[in-house]
């Protein structure tokens, strides 16, 4: 039995849908974690997954859902509520003596990152070495669906400098593919995996997605993005991340760099932004 945490699916890489999915299809026992009863989770019941309701920051949510597992796979939004999440699955999955638990976590998670997020991911994956329960890092880099929600309209509207500023990009798909695989894999695993799908500039996501790509003030996309996404927690992270793009530029990044994590892992070559968008 394998939990899938995030199962339902969401606007941010929906890795939880994708794994549960991808779990599925190759005959594995899924145990779907959702916050919600709704039509998402009825269509996992159909495809033979076993779904159980509850909030991922709660312990007493958490601990019944994981009885009988002996993998995991934990991702949560970028919003508050990281860290006890975390928490709260560890400590369950331990006691559980769970043998994997695959995280998503992000490019550059360190005590010295650049963003308040990376650095709380960094903490996370603290507490679950230290739960002992076999977690991996799964490290990707910026979603697809991130730059998707911010091509609005006839043009690309970022902080990013100019068109030569580059990004390292992933498909949520490419990602949950990877985490899959590792989660079905009996061998053992690294407890770091880097996953990076392609290397493009902000020039190059505006021309797959066919519009013009402007540099706007960073307090502009600011304003923008409170009216979008409405969550203080997911400004600030992006806003930051945009920031270390921006003072990267052009230059090279020892993270900078397409991985060979999704072949190996997932089976297949990573998806481009083009074939995103198709």
């Amino acid at each position: 039995m394998i939990l899938v945490t995030g199962a339902a699916g969401g606007p941010q890489g929906a890795t939880g849908r994708h794994v549960a999915e991808l779990l599925l299809e190759r005959g594995a026992q899924v145990r779907a974690f959702v916050r919600s009863d709704d039509h998402r989770a009825g269509e996992l019941r159909e495809r033979g997954a076993e779904v159980v309701v509850g909030d991922l920051r709660e312990i007493t949510s958490v601990r019944p859902a994981m009885r009988g597992v002996r993998r995991a796979f934990l991702t949560y939004p970028v919003t508050a509520g990281l860290l006890d999440a975390t928490a709260v699955l560890a400590a369950a999955a331990r006691e559980e003596g769970l043998e994997r638990v695959v995280e998503v976590s992000q490019l550059d998670a360190s005590p010295e990152a650049l963003t308040p997020r990376m650095r709380r991911h960094w903490v996370a994956e603290q507490v679950l070495d230290r739960a002992d329960v076999g977690a991996v890092h799964l490290r990707a880099a910026v979603f697809f669906e991130n730059l998707a929600v911010a091509a609005e309209g006839d043009r690309l509207a970022l902080p990013l400098g100019p068109r030569d500023t580059r990004i390292p990009l992933v498909a949520g798909a490419d990602v949950a593919r990877v985490a899959a695989g590792l989660l079905l894999d009996p061998a053992p695993a690294d407890p770091v995996c880097l996953v990076t799908g392609q290397m493009a500039t902000i020039g190059e996501v505006a021309d797959a997605f066919g519009v013009e790509y402007a540099d706007v003030p960073p307090e502009e996309w600011e304003a923008w993005a409170m009216k979008v996404y409405g969550d203080p927690y997911t400004v600030e992270h992006l806003t930051h991340l945009w920031a270390i793009f921006r003072l990267i530029g052009s230059g090279d990044h020892p993270l900078y760099r397409v991985t060979e994590s999704i072949e190996r892992h997932g089976g297949r070559p990573p998806m481009t932004l083009r074939e995103f968008l198709r």
